[in-house]
């Protein structure tokens, strides 16, 4: 495939991603309406697992169907740095005054967020100490009673959801079709992978074509691409003035990342090798973008406009450091 269509495909797939998005975000916050679940589970919970299919459907696709899990690793990864830095500072723009937030979504939200981000870098770890790979370099094979480490991880999160939650249940449910929600909810998620699926084809032909690494393409192109509903959803609550709805989106999305979209690829694949050298740096990277949320958002329990500007700096920041790896003028990437 020549450089000019893939490109071509690279924009219609993304076109294809967010119309599918759109759909299901829709679907998805009036099935949550109709049974009447609090608005922090819509937010922290269905919100954020709705927007989060584009990296699921990325991560699975890049591994069992193209035998690539850098490339999907990295759009997580990329992903969950493109939250947690670009989305809020978006929405504190978008909204007419600071985003304010509350000491649940700073501290258990966040800390519970942290703990993903930790446990990941032990699952990691673990598959060199117990299944390293032959070769040079730090390498080891992630295997599904690792993945279902992450899992289960994920499951005490919305247990811990549910026992915060199960006394504000209310019965506002909505006049609506379920059937057809459901449905609208299935098409959503199959144009979804249609589009992600012509996503991830024309990135690799990207590195074929131009030799740049897979893995730069999934932190940058396609994690940007798939965390687009993410972005939709939390400037949106920002100018309804739902503040915490929109950072807990945020974070809920980087938790089913990390914690469910991450180790999917491995639990469809049954196995896959992980670089140490290329998952530890993109580890720390985002790290060190939560560490800069925290502090910003911990201030006055808000985001103010110049904090919303420091924190897209940061991220031209790591897009500029990614460039130069790729351009080898910086080695941190094994």
């Amino acid at each position: 495939m020549s450089l000019a269509l893939s490109l071509v495909v690279a924009v219609v797939s993304t076109a294809v991603i967010w119309k599918g998005s759109v759909w299901l975000e829709d679907a998805a916050e009036k099935l949550a309406a109709y049974y009447g679940l609090p608005a922090i589970v819509q937010g922290a919970v269905v919100a954020a697992v709705g927007s989060s299919f584009p990296e699921l459907s990325s991560t699975v696709l890049a591994t069992f169907v193209h035998g690539d899990f850098e490339l999907g690793a990295a759009a997580i990864v990329g992903s969950a740095v493109f939250n947690i830095l670009v989305i809020p500072a978006v929405a504190t723009l978008a909204g007419s005054e600071n985003l304010e937030s509350d000491r649940a979504v700073v501290f258990k939200e966040t800390q519970f967020y942290m703990v993903a981000v930790a446990a990941t870098m032990v699952v990691f770890s673990f598959a060199v100490i117990y299944f390293p790979t032959e070769g040079d370099g730090l390498g080891g094979t992630l295997t599904r009673p690792l993945a279902l480490l992450l899992v289960g991880l994920y499951a005490l999160y919305l247990f811990i959801q549910y026992l915060d939650t199960r006394d504000l249940r209310e019965a506002r449910s909505i006049d609506a079709n379920p059937v057809r929600l459901w449905a609208t909810l299935a098409v959503s998620l199959v144009v979804i992978v249609v589009g992600v699926e012509g996503l991830v084809t024309a990135v690799l032909d990207f590195e074929e074509i131009l030799g740049i690494p897979s893995f730069f393409w999934g932190l940058t192109v396609v994690a940007v691409v798939t965390s687009l509903p993410d972005t939709f959803v939390s400037v949106r609550s920002s100018q309804k003035g739902e503040a915490v709805t929109s950072l807990a989106n945020v974070l809920g999305s980087n938790v089913f990342d990390l914690l469910v979209a991450l180790p999917a690829g491995v639990l469809v694949a049954g196995a896959t090798p992980v670089d140490f050298g290329v998952a530890v740096p993109m580890m720390a990277a985002l790290v060190a973008a939560t560490v800069l949320f925290f502090a910003l958002a911990r201030t006055d329990l808000e985001l103010t406009r110049g904090e919303a500007y420091a924190l897209l700096v940061a991220y031209v920041a790591f897009v500029g450091w990614l460039l130069l790896e790729t351009a080898g003028v910086t080695t941190l990437i094994g």
